[in-house]
Protein backbone atom coordinates (compact mmCIF):
# COMPACT_ATOMS: atom_id res chain seq x y z
CA UNK A 1 0.00 0.00 0.00
CA UNK A 2 1.16 3.55 -0.74
CA UNK A 3 1.45 6.37 1.77
CA UNK A 4 0.59 10.03 1.16
CA UNK A 5 2.79 12.45 3.09
CA UNK A 6 2.21 16.22 3.15
CA UNK A 7 4.94 18.32 4.78
CA UNK A 8 3.13 21.63 4.45
CA UNK A 9 4.55 22.41 1.01
CA UNK A 10 4.79 19.27 -1.06
CA UNK A 11 2.75 16.08 -1.46
CA UNK A 12 4.64 12.79 -1.72
CA UNK A 13 2.97 9.48 -2.61
CA UNK A 14 5.24 6.49 -2.14
CA UNK A 15 5.58 3.00 -0.69
CA UNK A 16 9.37 3.17 -0.56
CA UNK A 17 10.42 2.62 3.03
CA UNK A 18 13.50 4.85 2.96
CA UNK A 19 11.58 7.75 1.36
CA UNK A 20 8.80 7.54 3.95
CA UNK A 21 11.29 7.38 6.82
CA UNK A 22 13.14 10.45 5.56
CA UNK A 23 9.94 12.48 5.32
CA UNK A 24 8.62 11.52 8.76
CA UNK A 25 9.31 13.90 11.65
CA UNK A 26 10.45 11.26 14.15
CA UNK A 27 10.85 12.47 17.74
CA UNK A 28 11.42 9.20 19.62
CA UNK A 29 15.18 8.44 19.87
CA UNK A 30 14.74 4.66 19.54
CA UNK A 31 12.51 5.07 16.50
CA UNK A 32 15.27 7.09 14.81
CA UNK A 33 17.44 3.97 14.96
CA UNK A 34 14.92 2.17 12.73
CA UNK A 35 14.91 5.13 10.34
CA UNK A 36 18.72 4.93 10.16
CA UNK A 37 18.75 1.23 9.24
CA UNK A 38 16.20 1.94 6.51
CA UNK A 39 18.50 4.60 5.03
CA UNK A 40 21.47 2.23 5.37
CA UNK A 41 19.60 -0.52 3.51
CA UNK A 42 18.69 1.94 0.76
CA UNK A 43 22.31 3.06 0.35
CA UNK A 44 23.77 -0.45 0.48
CA UNK A 45 21.26 -2.49 -1.53
CA UNK A 46 18.49 -0.15 -2.66
CA UNK A 47 15.64 -2.57 -1.93
CA UNK A 48 14.23 -4.11 1.27
CA UNK A 49 13.98 -0.77 3.11
CA UNK A 50 10.49 -1.62 4.40
CA UNK A 51 11.39 -5.22 5.28
CA UNK A 52 14.32 -4.26 7.48
CA UNK A 53 12.21 -1.89 9.60
CA UNK A 54 9.38 -4.43 9.79
CA UNK A 55 11.75 -7.22 10.86
CA UNK A 56 13.55 -5.11 13.47
CA UNK A 57 10.22 -4.05 15.00
CA UNK A 58 8.96 -7.63 15.09
CA UNK A 59 12.18 -8.85 16.77
CA UNK A 60 11.74 -6.25 19.52
CA UNK A 61 8.10 -7.29 19.89
CA UNK A 62 9.04 -10.97 20.26
CA UNK A 63 11.76 -10.38 22.89
CA UNK A 64 9.73 -7.83 24.87
CA UNK A 65 8.22 -10.63 26.94
CA UNK A 66 11.71 -11.72 28.07
CA UNK A 67 12.53 -8.18 29.22
CA UNK A 68 9.27 -8.03 31.17
CA UNK A 69 10.07 -11.40 32.79
CA UNK A 70 13.37 -10.02 34.07
CA UNK A 71 15.82 -11.64 31.66
CA UNK A 72 19.02 -9.59 31.48
CA UNK A 73 19.18 -7.64 28.20
CA UNK A 74 22.78 -8.79 27.63
CA UNK A 75 21.60 -12.41 27.60
CA UNK A 76 18.95 -11.50 25.00
CA UNK A 77 21.53 -9.62 22.90
CA UNK A 78 23.93 -12.58 22.92
CA UNK A 79 21.11 -14.91 21.94
CA UNK A 80 19.96 -12.66 19.09
CA UNK A 81 23.46 -12.28 17.68
CA UNK A 82 24.01 -16.03 17.82
CA UNK A 83 20.66 -16.63 16.12
CA UNK A 84 21.49 -13.98 13.51
CA UNK A 85 24.80 -15.70 12.70
CA UNK A 86 23.04 -19.03 12.30
CA UNK A 87 20.48 -17.42 9.98
CA UNK A 88 23.26 -15.91 7.82
CA UNK A 89 25.00 -19.32 7.56
CA UNK A 90 21.73 -20.94 6.54
CA UNK A 91 21.13 -18.18 3.99
CA UNK A 92 24.55 -18.74 2.39
CA UNK A 93 23.87 -22.48 2.10
CA UNK A 94 20.51 -21.85 0.38
CA UNK A 95 21.80 -19.29 -2.17
CA UNK A 96 21.67 -20.21 -5.85
CA UNK A 97 24.66 -19.06 -7.93
CA UNK A 98 24.56 -18.46 -11.71
CA UNK A 99 27.78 -18.55 -13.74
CA UNK A 100 27.12 -18.50 -17.50
CA UNK A 101 26.29 -15.19 -19.19
CA UNK A 102 22.80 -16.17 -20.35
CA UNK A 103 21.79 -17.29 -16.85
CA UNK A 104 23.26 -14.13 -15.31
CA UNK A 105 21.23 -11.98 -17.70
CA UNK A 106 18.08 -13.85 -16.67
CA UNK A 107 18.97 -13.44 -12.99
CA UNK A 108 19.45 -9.69 -13.40
CA UNK A 109 16.15 -9.19 -15.25
CA UNK A 110 14.26 -11.36 -12.77
CA UNK A 111 15.73 -9.54 -9.75
CA UNK A 112 14.87 -6.18 -11.34
CA UNK A 113 11.32 -7.39 -11.99
CA UNK A 114 10.98 -8.61 -8.40
CA UNK A 115 12.16 -5.21 -7.09
CA UNK A 116 9.48 -3.55 -9.23
CA UNK A 117 6.70 -5.96 -8.17
CA UNK A 118 5.60 -3.82 -5.23
CA UNK A 119 6.06 -0.51 -7.03
CA UNK A 120 3.68 1.76 -8.85
CA UNK A 121 5.03 0.60 -12.22
CA UNK A 122 4.69 -3.14 -11.47
CA UNK A 123 2.41 -3.61 -14.48
CA UNK A 124 5.18 -2.28 -16.77
CA UNK A 125 8.03 -4.33 -15.30
CA UNK A 126 8.44 -6.16 -18.62
CA UNK A 127 9.44 -2.77 -20.10
CA UNK A 128 11.56 -1.42 -17.24
CA UNK A 129 13.40 -4.59 -16.10
CA UNK A 130 15.37 -5.10 -19.38
CA UNK A 131 15.84 -1.33 -19.60
CA UNK A 132 17.41 -1.21 -16.13
CA UNK A 133 19.68 -4.19 -16.87
CA UNK A 134 20.85 -2.59 -20.14
CA UNK A 135 21.58 0.67 -18.31
CA UNK A 136 23.71 -1.02 -15.64
CA UNK A 137 25.62 -3.16 -18.14
CA UNK A 138 26.60 0.03 -20.00
CA UNK A 139 28.58 1.20 -16.96
CA UNK A 140 32.20 0.57 -16.05
CA UNK A 141 32.30 -3.06 -14.88
CA UNK A 142 34.74 -2.29 -12.05
CA UNK A 143 33.11 0.84 -10.61
CA UNK A 144 29.44 0.37 -11.59
CA UNK A 145 28.67 3.92 -10.49
CA UNK A 146 24.89 4.39 -10.54
CA UNK A 147 25.41 8.16 -10.72
CA UNK A 148 26.48 7.61 -14.32
CA UNK A 149 22.90 6.60 -15.14
CA UNK A 150 20.96 9.81 -15.69
CA UNK A 151 17.22 9.67 -15.00
CA UNK A 152 15.29 12.42 -16.79
CA UNK A 153 11.61 13.06 -16.00
CA UNK A 154 9.50 14.44 -18.85
CA UNK A 155 5.84 15.20 -17.95
CA UNK A 156 3.26 14.10 -20.46
CA UNK A 157 2.68 11.00 -22.53
CA UNK A 158 2.32 7.45 -21.27
CA UNK A 159 4.70 5.58 -19.01
CA UNK A 160 5.18 3.12 -21.87
CA UNK A 161 6.81 5.96 -23.86
CA UNK A 162 9.83 5.82 -21.51
CA UNK A 163 13.05 4.79 -23.24
CA UNK A 164 16.76 4.17 -22.68
CA UNK A 165 19.56 6.16 -24.29
CA UNK A 166 22.86 4.27 -24.40
CA UNK A 167 24.73 7.51 -24.08
CA UNK A 168 23.68 10.85 -22.65
CA UNK A 169 20.44 12.80 -22.71
CA UNK A 170 20.02 16.20 -21.10
CA UNK A 171 17.42 18.92 -21.20
CA UNK A 172 17.95 21.83 -23.59
CA UNK A 173 19.65 24.65 -21.71
CA UNK A 174 18.89 28.37 -21.79
CA UNK A 175 19.70 29.82 -25.21
CA UNK A 176 19.94 33.23 -26.88
CA UNK A 177 18.82 34.56 -30.24
CA UNK A 178 20.45 32.70 -33.09
CA UNK A 179 20.08 29.28 -31.46
CA UNK A 180 17.27 28.22 -33.80
CA UNK A 181 19.57 28.83 -36.77
CA UNK A 182 21.97 26.16 -35.54
CA UNK A 183 21.73 22.61 -36.95
CA UNK A 184 20.06 20.13 -34.57
CA UNK A 185 21.44 16.85 -35.94
CA UNK A 186 24.98 15.61 -36.64
CA UNK A 187 26.52 12.29 -37.69
CA UNK A 188 29.90 11.43 -36.11
CA UNK A 189 30.51 14.96 -34.79
CA UNK A 190 33.53 16.17 -32.86
CA UNK A 191 32.58 17.49 -29.43
CA UNK A 192 34.39 20.20 -27.48
CA UNK A 193 33.74 20.40 -23.73
CA UNK A 194 34.59 23.66 -21.97
CA UNK A 195 34.53 25.26 -18.57
CA UNK A 196 34.86 28.72 -20.11
CA UNK A 197 32.47 31.66 -20.27
CA UNK A 198 31.97 32.65 -23.92
CA UNK A 199 30.26 35.96 -23.34
CA UNK A 200 31.16 39.56 -24.20
CA UNK A 201 32.58 41.26 -21.11
CA UNK A 202 32.85 44.99 -20.56
CA UNK A 203 36.40 45.35 -19.27
CA UNK A 204 35.83 48.91 -18.13
CA UNK A 205 33.56 47.53 -15.39
CA UNK A 206 36.26 45.18 -14.10
CA UNK A 207 39.21 47.54 -14.19
CA UNK A 208 40.04 51.23 -14.05
CA UNK A 209 41.27 52.60 -17.38
CA UNK A 210 42.64 56.13 -17.68
CA UNK A 211 42.92 57.74 -21.11
CA UNK A 212 44.23 61.16 -22.11
CA UNK A 213 42.54 61.21 -25.51
CA UNK A 214 38.80 60.44 -25.91
CA UNK A 215 39.52 58.83 -29.26
CA UNK A 216 41.37 56.04 -27.42
CA UNK A 217 38.07 54.85 -25.87
CA UNK A 218 37.17 53.12 -29.12
CA UNK A 219 40.36 51.08 -28.92
CA UNK A 220 39.24 49.76 -25.53
CA UNK A 221 35.89 48.67 -26.96
CA UNK A 222 37.64 47.06 -29.91
CA UNK A 223 39.92 45.16 -27.51
CA UNK A 224 36.89 43.74 -25.71
CA UNK A 225 35.48 42.44 -28.99
CA UNK A 226 38.86 41.05 -29.99
CA UNK A 227 39.02 39.00 -26.76
CA UNK A 228 35.70 37.25 -27.33
CA UNK A 229 36.33 36.70 -31.07
CA UNK A 230 39.75 35.15 -30.34
CA UNK A 231 38.07 32.65 -28.03
CA UNK A 232 35.38 31.83 -30.56
CA UNK A 233 37.87 31.46 -33.40
CA UNK A 234 39.97 29.11 -31.26
CA UNK A 235 36.89 26.93 -30.69
CA UNK A 236 36.09 26.81 -34.42
CA UNK A 237 39.71 26.05 -35.36
CA UNK A 238 39.62 22.83 -33.31
CA UNK A 239 37.23 21.35 -35.89
CA UNK A 240 34.52 20.70 -33.29
CA UNK A 241 30.91 20.77 -34.50
CA UNK A 242 29.35 20.73 -31.01
CA UNK A 243 30.56 23.11 -28.28
CA UNK A 244 29.29 22.57 -24.73
CA UNK A 245 30.22 24.64 -21.70
CA UNK A 246 29.48 24.58 -17.98
CA UNK A 247 29.39 28.40 -18.03
CA UNK A 248 27.15 30.73 -20.10
CA UNK A 249 27.51 31.07 -23.86
CA UNK A 250 26.30 34.56 -24.80
CA UNK A 251 24.24 35.87 -27.72
CA UNK A 252 27.30 36.94 -29.73
CA UNK A 253 28.86 33.48 -29.45
CA UNK A 254 25.54 31.77 -30.23
CA UNK A 255 25.14 33.74 -33.45
CA UNK A 256 28.83 33.27 -34.33
CA UNK A 257 28.49 29.47 -34.12
CA UNK A 258 25.13 29.52 -35.93
CA UNK A 259 26.70 31.35 -38.90
CA UNK A 260 29.25 28.53 -39.15
CA UNK A 261 26.64 25.73 -38.82
CA UNK A 262 27.86 24.65 -35.41
CA UNK A 263 25.82 23.70 -32.32
CA UNK A 264 26.49 25.17 -28.88
CA UNK A 265 24.94 24.90 -25.41
CA UNK A 266 25.92 26.73 -22.23
CA UNK A 267 25.07 26.23 -18.56
CA UNK A 268 25.24 22.42 -18.89
CA UNK A 269 24.86 20.78 -15.48
CA UNK A 270 27.95 19.28 -13.87
CA UNK A 271 26.66 15.68 -13.77
CA UNK A 272 25.54 15.84 -17.39
CA UNK A 273 28.96 17.20 -18.41
CA UNK A 274 30.69 14.34 -16.56
CA UNK A 275 28.50 11.76 -18.29
CA UNK A 276 29.17 13.33 -21.71
CA UNK A 277 32.90 13.32 -21.00
CA UNK A 278 32.93 9.62 -20.08
CA UNK A 279 30.67 8.59 -22.94
CA UNK A 280 32.33 10.52 -25.77
CA UNK A 281 35.92 10.44 -24.52
CA UNK A 282 36.18 14.25 -24.47
CA UNK A 283 38.14 16.18 -21.84
CA UNK A 284 36.75 19.32 -20.24
CA UNK A 285 39.00 22.32 -21.00
CA UNK A 286 39.33 25.41 -18.81
CA UNK A 287 40.84 27.53 -21.60
CA UNK A 288 40.44 27.98 -25.35
CA UNK A 289 44.17 28.30 -25.98
CA UNK A 290 46.20 25.52 -27.57
CA UNK A 291 43.39 22.95 -27.71
CA UNK A 292 44.59 19.75 -29.37
CA UNK A 293 42.46 17.25 -31.25
CA UNK A 294 43.05 14.59 -28.61
CA UNK A 295 40.75 16.28 -26.10
CA UNK A 296 37.73 16.23 -28.42
CA UNK A 297 35.01 13.64 -27.99
CA UNK A 298 32.79 11.98 -30.57
CA UNK A 299 29.64 9.91 -30.97
CA UNK A 300 27.77 8.26 -33.83
CA UNK A 301 24.83 10.64 -33.74
CA UNK A 302 23.73 13.80 -31.97
CA UNK A 303 20.14 14.95 -32.19
CA UNK A 304 17.84 17.42 -30.46
CA UNK A 305 14.34 15.98 -30.08
CA UNK A 306 11.03 17.26 -28.73
CA UNK A 307 9.69 15.33 -25.71
CA UNK A 308 6.44 16.74 -24.42
CA UNK A 309 6.90 20.46 -23.90
CA UNK A 310 10.67 20.22 -23.56
CA UNK A 311 13.59 19.63 -25.92
CA UNK A 312 16.31 17.11 -25.12
CA UNK A 313 19.79 16.70 -26.56
CA UNK A 314 20.65 13.04 -27.22
CA UNK A 315 24.17 11.65 -27.71
CA UNK A 316 23.94 8.05 -28.99
CA UNK A 317 26.44 5.51 -30.27
CA UNK A 318 29.20 6.76 -27.96
CA UNK A 319 32.44 4.79 -28.46
CA UNK A 320 33.47 4.89 -24.80
CA UNK A 321 29.93 4.64 -23.44
CA UNK A 322 30.24 4.04 -19.71
CA UNK A 323 27.04 5.87 -19.01
CA UNK A 324 23.37 5.73 -19.92
CA UNK A 325 20.22 7.83 -19.57
CA UNK A 326 16.67 6.73 -18.86
CA UNK A 327 13.95 9.13 -20.02
CA UNK A 328 10.75 8.64 -18.00
CA UNK A 329 7.34 9.77 -19.20
CA UNK A 330 4.20 10.14 -17.12
CA UNK A 331 1.09 12.17 -16.52
CA UNK A 332 1.79 13.80 -13.15
CA UNK A 333 4.71 15.01 -11.09
CA UNK A 334 4.00 12.60 -8.20
CA UNK A 335 3.83 9.65 -10.61
CA UNK A 336 7.17 10.59 -12.21
CA UNK A 337 8.87 10.98 -8.83
CA UNK A 338 7.63 7.59 -7.63
CA UNK A 339 8.69 6.04 -10.95
CA UNK A 340 12.16 7.53 -10.50
CA UNK A 341 12.41 6.04 -7.00
CA UNK A 342 11.26 2.66 -8.31
CA UNK A 343 13.81 2.68 -11.14
CA UNK A 344 16.56 3.73 -8.72
CA UNK A 345 15.76 0.76 -6.45
CA UNK A 346 15.87 -1.60 -9.43
CA UNK A 347 19.20 -0.10 -10.57
CA UNK A 348 20.72 -0.69 -7.12
CA UNK A 349 19.43 -4.29 -7.02
CA UNK A 350 20.86 -5.06 -10.46
CA UNK A 351 24.16 -3.43 -9.52
CA UNK A 352 24.55 -5.68 -6.47
CA UNK A 353 23.32 -8.79 -8.31
CA UNK A 354 25.82 -8.18 -11.12
CA UNK A 355 28.74 -8.52 -8.69
CA UNK A 356 27.57 -11.66 -6.84
CA UNK A 357 24.92 -13.39 -9.03
CA UNK A 358 23.59 -15.10 -5.89
CA UNK A 359 19.82 -15.22 -5.51
CA UNK A 360 17.15 -16.73 -3.27
CA UNK A 361 13.41 -17.09 -3.72
CA UNK A 362 11.29 -14.08 -2.75
CA UNK A 363 7.68 -13.77 -1.64
CA UNK A 364 8.57 -14.69 1.94
CA UNK A 365 9.95 -18.12 0.93
CA UNK A 366 13.47 -17.59 2.25
CA UNK A 367 12.15 -16.15 5.54
CA UNK A 368 9.94 -19.20 6.11
CA UNK A 369 12.81 -21.58 5.34
CA UNK A 370 15.16 -19.73 7.68
CA UNK A 371 12.46 -19.74 10.35
CA UNK A 372 12.14 -23.53 10.06
CA UNK A 373 15.92 -24.05 10.20
CA UNK A 374 16.29 -21.78 13.25
CA UNK A 375 13.53 -23.66 15.09
CA UNK A 376 15.29 -26.96 14.42
CA UNK A 377 18.64 -25.48 15.48
CA UNK A 378 17.19 -24.09 18.72
CA UNK A 379 16.13 -27.56 19.87
CA UNK A 380 19.79 -28.48 20.28
CA UNK A 381 20.53 -25.48 22.53
CA UNK A 382 20.01 -25.54 26.29
CA UNK A 383 19.25 -22.48 28.37
CA UNK A 384 17.59 -19.18 27.62
CA UNK A 385 19.20 -18.83 24.20
CA UNK A 386 16.84 -21.55 22.95
CA UNK A 387 13.81 -19.32 23.52
CA UNK A 388 15.55 -16.28 22.03
CA UNK A 389 16.46 -18.18 18.85
CA UNK A 390 12.87 -19.39 18.61
CA UNK A 391 11.73 -15.76 18.97
CA UNK A 392 13.85 -14.73 15.95
CA UNK A 393 12.41 -17.66 14.01
CA UNK A 394 8.92 -16.45 14.87
CA UNK A 395 9.80 -12.85 13.97
CA UNK A 396 10.89 -13.89 10.45
CA UNK A 397 7.31 -14.93 9.69
CA UNK A 398 6.26 -11.25 9.71
CA UNK A 399 7.45 -10.86 6.07
CA UNK A 400 5.06 -13.41 4.46
CA UNK A 401 2.35 -12.41 6.94
CA UNK A 402 2.56 -8.76 5.90
CA UNK A 403 2.75 -9.65 2.21
CA UNK A 404 -0.50 -11.58 2.60
CA UNK A 405 -2.17 -8.78 4.53
CA UNK A 406 -1.14 -6.14 1.97
CA UNK A 407 -2.64 -8.25 -0.82
CA UNK A 408 -5.91 -8.63 1.08
CA UNK A 409 -5.40 -12.36 1.74
CA UNK A 410 -6.05 -14.39 4.88
CA UNK A 411 -2.55 -14.27 6.40
CA UNK A 412 -3.27 -17.05 8.92
CA UNK A 413 -4.38 -19.44 6.19
CA UNK A 414 -1.41 -18.57 3.95
CA UNK A 415 1.09 -19.03 6.80
CA UNK A 416 -0.38 -22.44 7.63
CA UNK A 417 0.08 -23.48 3.98
CA UNK A 418 3.67 -22.23 4.03
CA UNK A 419 4.50 -24.03 7.28
CA UNK A 420 3.10 -27.28 5.85
CA UNK A 421 5.09 -26.90 2.61
CA UNK A 422 8.38 -26.08 4.36
CA UNK A 423 7.95 -28.96 6.81
CA UNK A 424 8.21 -31.58 4.03
CA UNK A 425 11.13 -33.91 4.78
CA UNK A 426 12.46 -34.01 1.20
CA UNK A 427 12.90 -30.18 1.09
CA UNK A 428 10.71 -29.93 -2.01
CA UNK A 429 8.80 -27.06 -0.43
CA UNK A 430 11.77 -24.94 0.66
CA UNK A 431 11.05 -22.28 -1.99
CA UNK A 432 7.36 -21.93 -1.27
CA UNK A 433 6.23 -18.33 -0.76
CA UNK A 434 3.19 -16.10 -1.14
CA UNK A 435 1.50 -15.93 -4.55
CA UNK A 436 -0.65 -12.79 -4.39
CA UNK A 437 -2.06 -13.35 -7.89
CA UNK A 438 -3.53 -16.81 -7.23
CA UNK A 439 -4.08 -16.17 -3.48
CA UNK A 440 -2.14 -19.23 -2.38
CA UNK A 441 1.33 -20.55 -1.62
CA UNK A 442 3.52 -21.54 -4.56
CA UNK A 443 7.14 -22.24 -5.53
CA UNK A 444 8.37 -18.68 -6.05
CA UNK A 445 11.69 -19.86 -7.48
CA UNK A 446 9.85 -21.44 -10.41
CA UNK A 447 7.48 -18.45 -10.59
CA UNK A 448 10.45 -16.12 -11.21
CA UNK A 449 10.28 -14.17 -7.95
CA UNK A 450 13.97 -13.88 -7.07
CA UNK A 451 15.85 -11.59 -4.75
CA UNK A 452 19.60 -11.00 -4.39
CA UNK A 453 21.16 -12.82 -1.46
CA UNK A 454 22.96 -9.61 -0.45
CA UNK A 455 19.55 -7.99 0.05
CA UNK A 456 18.46 -10.58 2.62
CA UNK A 457 21.89 -10.77 4.22
CA UNK A 458 22.05 -7.03 4.81
CA UNK A 459 18.42 -6.97 5.97
CA UNK A 460 19.01 -9.66 8.60
CA UNK A 461 22.21 -8.12 9.93
CA UNK A 462 20.78 -4.59 10.11
CA UNK A 463 17.56 -5.70 11.81
CA UNK A 464 19.35 -7.80 14.44
CA UNK A 465 21.92 -5.07 15.16
CA UNK A 466 19.19 -2.43 15.47
CA UNK A 467 17.25 -4.61 17.90
CA UNK A 468 20.41 -5.26 19.95
CA UNK A 469 21.17 -1.53 20.02
CA UNK A 470 17.73 -0.71 21.41
CA UNK A 471 17.95 -3.55 23.95
CA UNK A 472 21.34 -2.35 25.20
CA UNK A 473 19.82 0.96 26.39
CA UNK A 474 18.79 0.83 30.05
CA UNK A 475 18.06 4.52 30.66
CA UNK A 476 17.30 7.69 28.75
CA UNK A 477 18.89 10.95 29.99
CA UNK A 478 17.04 14.17 29.23
CA UNK A 479 17.51 17.82 30.15
CA UNK A 480 14.04 19.41 30.37
CA UNK A 481 15.49 22.95 30.49
CA UNK A 482 17.01 22.56 27.04
CA UNK A 483 13.60 21.65 25.60
CA UNK A 484 12.03 24.98 26.56
CA UNK A 485 11.59 27.56 23.77
CA UNK A 486 14.56 29.90 23.52
CA UNK A 487 16.78 27.80 25.77
CA UNK A 488 20.52 28.32 25.09
CA UNK A 489 22.69 25.50 23.85
CA UNK A 490 24.45 23.77 26.75
CA UNK A 491 26.50 20.71 27.57
CA UNK A 492 25.24 17.60 29.28
CA UNK A 493 27.12 18.18 32.52
CA UNK A 494 26.01 21.77 33.21
CA UNK A 495 22.61 23.31 33.71
CA UNK A 496 21.60 26.88 32.89
CA UNK A 497 24.08 29.44 34.19
CA UNK A 498 26.67 26.82 35.10
CA UNK A 499 24.45 25.16 37.74
CA UNK A 500 24.54 21.41 38.30
CA UNK A 501 22.33 19.41 35.94
CA UNK A 502 20.30 18.35 38.98
CA UNK A 503 19.10 21.94 39.16
CA UNK A 504 17.62 21.53 35.72
CA UNK A 505 15.97 18.28 36.80
CA UNK A 506 14.42 19.53 40.04
CA UNK A 507 15.84 22.90 41.00
CA UNK A 508 18.22 23.97 43.83
CA UNK A 509 20.83 21.32 43.10
CA UNK A 510 21.01 18.33 45.46
CA UNK A 511 18.79 20.09 47.99
CA UNK A 512 16.09 20.39 45.38
CA UNK A 513 16.39 16.72 44.47
CA UNK A 514 16.15 15.65 48.12
CA UNK A 515 13.23 17.98 48.89
CA UNK A 516 14.17 21.29 50.61
CA UNK A 517 12.19 22.65 53.57
CA UNK A 518 11.13 26.21 54.24
CA UNK A 519 13.88 27.25 56.59
CA UNK A 520 17.66 27.06 56.50
CA UNK A 521 17.70 25.09 53.28
CA UNK A 522 17.51 21.85 55.30
CA UNK A 523 15.42 18.84 54.41
CA UNK A 524 11.96 18.84 55.95
CA UNK A 525 12.59 15.81 58.17
CA UNK A 526 15.72 17.34 59.75
CA UNK A 527 13.90 20.55 60.69
CA UNK A 528 11.10 18.56 62.32
CA UNK A 529 13.58 16.61 64.43
CA UNK A 530 15.16 19.81 65.72
CA UNK A 531 11.74 21.21 66.62
CA UNK A 532 10.85 18.17 68.71
CA UNK A 533 14.21 18.29 70.47
CA UNK A 534 13.68 21.90 71.59
CA UNK A 535 16.66 23.28 69.73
Amino acid sequence: MDKLIFDGRKVTISNDGATIMKLLDIAHPAAKVLADISSSQDAEVGDGTTSVVLLAGEILKMVKVFVEDGVNPQVIIRGLRKAGDEAIKALESLSVVSKDDFAIRKVLETCAGTALNSKLIASQKSLFAPMVVDAVTCLDAQLTDIKMVGIKKVPGGSVTDSFLVKGVAFKKTFSYAGFEQQPKKFHSPKILLLHVELELKSEKENAEVRISDPDLYQSIVDAEWDIIFEKLKACVDTGAQIILSRLPIGDVATQYFADRKLFCAGRVERQDMERISKATGGKVQSTTSNISGGVLGTCEQFEEVQLGEERYNLFTGCPKAKTASIVLRGGSEQFLEETERSVHDALMVVKRSLKTSEVVAGGGAIEMELSKMLREKSKGISGKEQMIMSSLAKALEIIPRQLSANAGLDSTNILNQLRQAHAKPDSTGKWYGVNVDEEMACDTMEAGVWEPTINKRNCLRSAVEAACLVLSIDETVRNPQSEKPGAPSQGVGLGQGGQPISAGMGGMGMAGMMGAGRGGGLPRGVRAMKGRGGA
